[in-house]
């Protein structure tokens, strides 16, 4: 009874506190279901907070209440424009060689920028793009989880969507490129590897010889 006082005052349900009474014997999945409870509560607050964020500014702004014309909703077109040119900044943008940290923030914002537009109306190749771009930026700046994440992405895009040629070759280029970044050397090596062997299946020799040459840049692709 005292289990069941403690987890009614943490808001659960009577349905979800069954559920963990008979999981008390398994601890792992007792922790997994209070985490997953976490989530909805963390979810709520930022819901909340943003409401406190909207009632502020109708109690300091006069022209709050006052109507606004809807904002027009960005069709395919739209998306696919922005996402191409939001690509193309953002790889300008690392190939910089004075690049500032200014800089470095304006290319990560761009790169996700980039995978929103291409997700709203792009096709899964671009998707897969996306990914590997914020992959690639990520390995650019040193942040090792967020590439490796993203180059996952990339990864199971291609294999959801049975896309081969240089697209799959590069989604196992990011995962080498990022297991580098995180000190995995022998992760690195093997995913360097299965870019090249996938490297056979890209239909044109101009793409072939970007992706090798590609992996020379990884540290641990010899």
């Amino acid at each position: 009874m005292r289990l069941v006082r403690r987890l009614r005052a943490l808001e659960l349900p009577l349905e979800d506190v069954r559920r963990l009474l008979e999981l008390v014997g398994d601890r792992d999945a007792f922790r997994s279901a209070l985490a997953e409870h976490r989530r909805r509560i963390d979810a709520r607050v930022t819901r909340l907070r943003g409401i406190l964020h909207t009632i502020d500014h109708a109690l300091t702004d006069e022209e709050w209440t006052m109507s606004t014309p809807a904002a027009p909703v960005a069709g395919p077109e739209l998306h696919r424009r922005l996402g191409a040119d939001l690509f193309n900044d953002t790889w300008r943008l690392m190939e910089l060689e004075d690049r500032s940290p200014a800089d470095d923030v304006l290319m990560i914002h761009q790169a996700h920028a980039s995978a929103y537009h291409w997700l709203q109306a792009g096709t899964p190749n671009n998707v897969a793009r996306s990914h590997w771009l914020c992959s690639r930026v990520y390995c650019v700046v040193g942040r090792a989880e967020p590439a490796l994440f993203h180059a996952r992405l990339v990864l199971s895009t291609c294999q959801e969507h049975g896309i081969g040629d240089w697209d799959l070759a590069f989604a196992y280029e990011a995962l080498g490129r990022a297991y580098a970044v995180a000190g995995d050397h022998d992760e690195a090596r093997r995913h360097v590897e299965q870019a090249r062997l996938a490297s056979a299946a890209i239909s044109t020799d101009e793409d072939r010889e970007l992706l090798l040459g590609d992996l020379e840049t990884i540290p641990t692709a010899g």
